[in-house]
């Protein structure tokens, strides 16, 4: 008979954790949630003080069965779920289902999957945490009343299968309240003057910054190119003279390490990973991976937090690693990092590497390569904030010329510090040479170049940014920003478009009437507060049918109003001159995930479907029909005839007017980070450019 029962919510975590614990231990997975809501119905019994009506999940009894049947030949059953309130809660179900008492040290936490922390969790095995569960509680039946309530009414007026979110309605505000404000943004011209300045072989640049009059900087905007003339034709261009020179130093401090939000940042920017990819990987990389020479193993630590404290085990190992591997002059000392928000989870660690002595390099053939990428990108990042701050050589020159004042500045990596391991992409890590220059002494002028700038509106927000602002302003906690995104893009909301979130005409529409009759819904402010008042709750100062309680009291007050009014409200369908060509009808203009489509009016009788072409005003050069821009499965543009399927033209790159200037073919262009490239789609012609954006 076996005599202890660990129950884990995956299989591969069930598979690391089996290895460590041994002969006496067995371990089985619930495969994530047994009870929930159900979809079916709401699910909640408002009139019983919003009693929650769970049942066993369907598909799930199997699992269930055979929990039981090990729960029963068990002597000690231990509940090791993840650290979090979903865990927790995950945990609460397995012991309500195998009638185990939940006030018995049933419960064993660990936030890394090493052999030394499941070891030690097990032999601290505690009771289940409620307030952690009714904080979960509390945020499924929020999250059920605003989705079961509101959603009805946006399939009446807009369309059948939409929903609306706590979170992921004000996500779909801020990216449609971000389009607003490109919409509306006025660009304002402005000026600036660069002198290129040069001595013994060295030309640096200097900026305009205004007049120097009587030991007096006065700053002068440049705001049309009258004043740029005025200024360009008082300027001695041949004597520019050094007012002042100053030499400093300055420290650029290493960054924390990472939280789940942070991580999700980086590794859009710097590989490109989607929030859902990244939260993927790194649970891979949470619950084990099979390294060659030690066996499977979790190489980072949970990965749903917003702490960035760090062990004190893991500093004294880390700083040991850096003098053994960098030298002394390399480490801090070993310094741990203090979150400032008030309700960040601060049992937790930040995302770190289990052991700094798995070098990324070392291990690499045991991982995929995305594992690989996101396992340095971590590391690097961890072990970097271990080290020293880099040093640099700074200058700050001041010059004149005829009573106008040039700005130029310089620094000089003198000591790189944490950057040795982590490369930021910030300039300043760059060096900037400035020559030596005295005060008192003429430089030569090699070019004074002006340039007319715009003021250009708020960029769209990316993965990354959107992340940060929701962070920012405590939408959502590190388990929902995922979640949130892909839920947003599934229902069509949303789409991404050069890396970036622009909202569908769906999405607008939605957006505009849960503004109109839902305003807390969708407000930053609400919505953070509730968040608040949710982590009072996991805190036990707060009690979560009260919370609830006074959410719904104001909600249920709207939701009549909106019932009633919403009614009156027609979305007019927008008629256009395609005519059906199963029925005669003149076919009308819907929306849909990926923009507008048209559709035969005469629904259901008639299911008459058609796309509206996006022509780019360029012909095929196979038939002459019209090119049009069309959507991948994967909503990913690419260009094609009007006449498929009698056509068979295709690109990815979008075709221009412009003509191949060595054949005349179709020229395509392709937008990347470094430019515009323009080239022939005849690959035998080769003809090719580039061009900045």
């Amino acid at each position: 008979m076996q005599k202890n029962l660990v129950i884990v919510e995956s299989p591969a975590k069930a598979k690391t954790i089996g290895k460590f614990l041994g002969k006496k231990y067995k371990v089985k997975a619930s495969v994530g949630h047994i009870r929930d809501l159900p979809k079916s119905s709401l699910g909640i019994d408002i009139e019983n003080n919003f009693t929650p009506k769970y049942i066993t999940i369907r598909g799930k009894g199997p699992i269930v069965q055979e929990l039981k049947k090990e729960a029963k030949r068990s002597d000690k059953v231990y509940l090791a779920t993840d650290p979090d309130r979903e865990g927790e809660a995950i945990s609460w179900h397995l012991a309500y289902i195998l009638g185990l008492n939940d006030k018995e040290p049933i419960r064993i936490e660990f936030h890394e999957i090493t052999k030394d922390a499941i070891q030690k969790a097990i032999k601290k095995p505690r009771a289940i945490d409620k307030n952690l569960v009714d904080a979960q509680q509390a945020r499924r039946i929020l999250d059920r009343l605003v989705g079961y309530k509101i959603s009805p009414l946006l399939w009446k007026k807009i369309k059948k299968g939409l929903s609306a979110g706590r979170v992921q309605s004000v996500a779909v505000k801020l990216i449609c309240d971000r389009e607003k404000e490109i919409k509306n943004f006025k660009p304002e011209e402005y000026w600036s003057i660069n002198a290129f300045l040069e001595k013994d072989g060295i030309v640096f640049e200097s900026s305009f910054y205004g007049i120097y009059n009587d030991g007096k900087e006065e700053k002068v905007e440049l705001l049309d190119k009258k004043e740029v003339d005025r200024v360009l034709s008082s300027l001695d261009k041949g004597n520019f003279t050094v007012l002042e020179v100053k030499k400093g130093s300055k420290k650029k401090n290493p960054y924390a390490p990472y939280t789940t939000s942070t991580l999700q940042q980086d590794a859009s920017r710097k590989l490109g990973f989607t929030a859902k990819k990244t939260m993927r990987i790194a649970q891979e990389l949470y619950e084990g991976v099979d390294i060659k020479g030690e066996g499977t193993v979790g190489l980072i630590t949970y990965i749903r937090t917003d702490s960035m404290r760090i062990s004190n085990e893991a500093i004294n190992l880390t700083k040991s690693y850096i003098i053994n591997e960098f030298g002394k002059e390399y480490t801090n000392g070993g310094k741990n990092y203090n979150n400032k928000k008030k309700e960040t989870q601060d049992a937790h660690e930040c995302i770190r590497p289990t052991s700094v002595n798995r070098i990324p390099s070392q291990i690499r053939d045991s991982l995929t390569k995305e594992q690989y990428m996101l396992y340095e990108l971590i590391w690097k990042r961890f072990v970097s904030s271990q080290m020293s701050p880099a040093n640099y050589d700074t200058i700050s020159v001041k010059l004149l010329s005829n009573g106008y004042l040039f700005k130029a500045s310089g620094s000089k990596l003198k000591f790189n510090g944490f950057l040795k391991v982590y490369t930021s992409e910030d300039n300043e890590d760059r060096d900037y040479e400035i020559p030596l220059l005295e005060e008192g002494e003429k430089v030569q002028v090699k070019e004074i170049k002006p340039n007319q700038h715009f003021t250009q509106p708020p960029p769209r927000y990316t993965e990354a940014s959107l992340i940060k602002t929701m962070e920012e302003l405590g939408i959502g906690r590190p388990s929902t920003y995922s979640p949130t995104i892909s839920t947003i893009l599934n229902r069509g909301y949303v789409v991404i478009k050069n890396k970036s979130f622009e909202p569908t005409e769906l999405g607008i529409l939605v957006n505009n009437l849960l503004e109109e009759y839902f305003k807390d819904i969708v407000d930053e402010k609400f919505t953070a507060e509730l968040e608040e008042n949710l982590d009072m709750i996991a805190e036990g100062e707060y009690e979560w049918k009260a919370i609830v309680s006074d959410f719904y009291s104001q909600f249920e007050k709207v939701l009549k109003k909106a019932e009633e009014e919403i009614s009156k409200i027609e979305i007019e369908e927008e008629v256009s001159d395609e005519i059906c060509d199963k029925c005669g009808r003149r076919m009308v203009i819907k929306h849909g995930r990926y923009g507008k489509f048209l559709a035969c009016p005469g629904y259901p009788e008639c299911k008459n479907t058609k796309p509206i072409l996006d022509e780019i005003g360029v012909k095929c050069p196979l038939c002459g029909g019209n090119i049009v821009r069309r959507k991948s499965g994967r909503g990913r543009n690419f260009y094609g005839c009007s006449n498929y399927p009698q056509c068979n033209f295709v690109s990815w790159d979008e075709p221009i007017e412009e003509k191949c200037p060595n054949c005349g073919g179709l020229l395509t262009k392709k937008i990347t980070k470094k430019g515009i490239t323009i080239k022939c789609m005849d690959k035998e012609c080769g003809y090719i450019r580039n061009e900045s954006k």
